[in-house]
């Protein structure tokens, strides 16, 4: 068999396409490159978007904000001091993109004074989006903010 142009370009045809079929089963077998959706729902929660903007604008009109620290207990939420605490409820979600077990969501139902502690148990040092959805006096109010704990 002779090896001419005619038979090179076909070598290389079929090298080109076992690589491009080996880079697509490695992309779907390895577990590494497994990406989750931000929600299970996503279409129903983007028509609820609108009400999430409504209570960030009303946010935006606060004087002093919902404020975060971290402290050697965990992740201390401060409500604006101005509020009556025994008032205030709503919930608080914690969400991790890098993996889906980690999220988990706090009610805000009693607060014993203006702050609210999340364990350090519960979180891992990384990145977090952090969603407190919050209510005083039939106002709703949201605080979204991306955190490096």
């Amino acid at each position: 068999m002779k090896f001419n142009w005619g038979t090179g370009v076909v070598l290389a045809f079929i090298g080109f396409i076992a690589f491009i079929m080996y880079f697509v089963v490695t992309m779907f077998a390895d577990n590494r490159f497994k990406n989750e959706l931000v929600t299970e729902d996503y279409y129903g929660a983007e028509l609820l978007y609108q009400k999430d903007i409504n209570k960030l604008e009303k946010s935006k009109e606060l004087t002093v904000n919902v404020n975060y620290l971290r402290t050697n207990d965990g992740l201390k939420v401060v409500f604006p001091k101005g509020f009556d605490y025994t008032e205030i409820t709503g919930k608080v979600f914690l969400y991790r993109p890098s993996n889906k077990q980690l999220d988990f969501e706090t009610s805000i139902v009693s607060l014993s004074d203006s702050t609210l502690l999340i364990p350090d148990k519960r979180l891992v040092d990384g990145r977090w989006n952090i969603k407190i959805d919050w209510q005083y006096k039939g106002n709703s109010y949201l605080f979204k903010e991306s955190i490096i704990y």
